[in-house]
């Protein structure tokens, strides 16, 4: 079992990373592996609707999307990490989740995803809400907290001030841990629901 943790924050060791830091404590000693991928400080340019991937089964662009691509498709779970931009996440994150969701063709059903935010002070439930749409519109279970799962902090420093906050990245923590092999267990015993054909519907007027 695997968690990747994407740290959507420019700075590699900032307020973010020690909300997912903290995560990574707790991942450990449930015996998960982890890996943080810092995508917030790379030149990653949004998706052009260019309709490639659907063909080739990978994004055109071949940068950080496609190298996270595989372990996307191998891991258990996904955490992605940001912090609030004028109340959403940081762009460069955006334009990675667009590409990574939209290009890669496997099923993700089942995978734990969750989503955690940093702010100096406000904006942050926004934010919070719009990275979990990625899950919710691939099939994966959404884990929460204890609370909405945010810190405070302007840096690192600040943001390890904020006990409630890092209470509420641990308390995440286990409950991802537990849906995680709660879903193995249940995937080995009862396999995934069955899906049925999709249908897609054009609304036109």
């Amino acid at each position: 079992m695997k968690v990747l943790l994407i740290n959507g924050s420019p700075h590699a060791h900032g307020s973010t990373y020690t909300a997912l830091h903290e995560m990574e404590q707790i991942f450990a000693a449930e015996n998960i592996q982890t890996e943080i991928i810092h995508v917030g400080n790379k030149d990653i340019r949004g998706c052009v609707a260019c309709g490639s991937c659907g063909k080739q089964g990978k994004c055109a662009f071949d940068d950080l999307v496609n190298e996270t691509a595989p372990k996307f498709q191998a891991c258990s779970g996904l955490v992605v990490g940001s912090p609030v931009y004028y109340a959403s996440a940081n762009a460069t994150l955006i334009a990675f989740l667009d590409r990574l969701f939209y290009s890669t063709p496997f099923d993700k059903t089942m995978k734990v995803g969750a989503s955690v935010v940093s702010a100096r002070r406000g904006g942050l439930s926004a934010t919070f809400d719009g990275l979990n749409k990625y899950f919710t519109i691939s099939g994966m279970p959404v884990a929460s907290g204890q609370y909405w799962n945010s810190i405070h902090g302007n840096s690192a420093e600040e943001a390890a001030q904020d006990k409630e906050g890092l209470q509420i990245m641990r308390t995440l923590a286990k409950n991802m841990s537990f849906l995680i092999k709660s879903i193995a267990l249940g995937r080995e015993q009862y396999g995934l629901p069955e899906k049925e054909p999709f249908t897609r519907t054009n609304f036109i007027r």
